[in-house]
């Protein structure tokens, strides 16, 4: 009993002193400290809505050469696919006119041909002699995720479009650690987030209908994040590696992602210029007479 009394004892004692510290035994390890970038800029929600604005008014229309790659991720079978990296020419109109021609590797003809005057496309497979028509707004998701492209997507990462007069909005302040393997060391990007909503019909709720990041470095947009009528991420768009031009800044490598039908397309910049004169021909796509043609909307040949 008495030395059951003295353990008690001697655990009353010593419970204080292992909460003050006496007895605990600790190590300090270094922690890897983020580098900061060397300026930081500074602008009013106004200003950076200013900024967009203005080059979204400034642009007319696009012409880019580009590199397209494609990966196509089985998400429940842990399996990714990548496509051979292809040639591409977009060109584009700010009013919805949009050409995008893909090149075979190597050979130089024709993988595909597809052009939209802003609310309908139409999509020619030359090696399939077969043309698919529809609407620009993907409406019915098929499960080959590379035939659920649209105009849209490619325009929608091409441009970032000025915001309307009764848009919605917020910008706060956030910061991002990315790691650079490279260099081997962590990377501390102060960002500026701007959120565009939209008023939900009969409502006061508001659902987001884009988010902008835009780096504090430099003021420049680096992702873009698109949403559908009913708040759902549809399109993530990435740009980096910006370089400047005759028209101002623009990003050499844009990555779209399209986390619903798991499949993603980067785009490495080749040339690209922007307000050329464009003839209504260039946004014209003549189909050989022998052409089988899908129409979307029917589901029919």
């Amino acid at each position: 009993m008495r030395a059951v009394r003295f353990i008690s004892v001697a655990a009353a004692l010593a419970f204080p002193a292992l909460l003050s510290g006496c007895f605990v035994i600790s190590t300090t390890r270094k922690l890897p400290i983020p580098v900061a970038p060397d300026v930081v800029k500074d602008a009013t929600s106004q200003q950076l809505i200013d900024q967009i604005n203005d080059r979204w008014q400034k642009l007319d229309t696009l012409n880019a050469t580009v590199d397209i790659q494609a990966s196509v991720t089985k998400t429940a079978e842990g399996l990714a696919k990548d496509y051979t990296t292809f040639r591409g020419i977009i060109v584009l109109r700010k009013s919805g006119s949009l050409r995008v021609h893909g090149q075979v590797p190597v050979i130089g003809m024709t993988m595909f041909d597809m052009a939209s005057n802003g609310e309908d496309f139409t999509l020619y497979i030359p090696s399939k002699s077969k043309a698919i028509k529809g609407k620009n707004a993907l409406t019915k998701r098929s499960t080959n995720q590379l035939e659920n492209l649209r105009p849209e997507f490619f325009f929608d990462a091409m441009t970032i479009r000025g915001l309307a007069a009764d848009d919605d909005y917020s910008v706060s302040r956030d910061s991002e650690t990315i790691e650079d393997a490279r260099r081997k060391r962590l990377v501390l990007t102060p960002e500026y987030i701007l959120s565009i909503m939209r008023r939900k019909e009969g409502s006061h709720e508001l659902l987001p209908a884009r988010v902008i990041t835009i780096h504090r470095e430099d003021l420049l947009p680096y992702q873009q994040d698109l949403y559908d009528q009913e708040g759902t991420l549809v399109t993530q768009v990435y740009y980096s590696e910006y370089q400047r031009y005759d028209f101002g800044s623009y990003p050499t490598k844009i990555v779209i992602n399209r986390p619903l039908e798991n499949f993603q397309l980067t785009l490495t910049v080749e040339k690209v210029s922007q307000n050329m004169t464009l003839s209504d021909d260039v946004f014209k796509l003549t189909i050989p007479a022998d052409t089988q043609i899908q129409n979307l909307e029917d589901n029919t040949d």
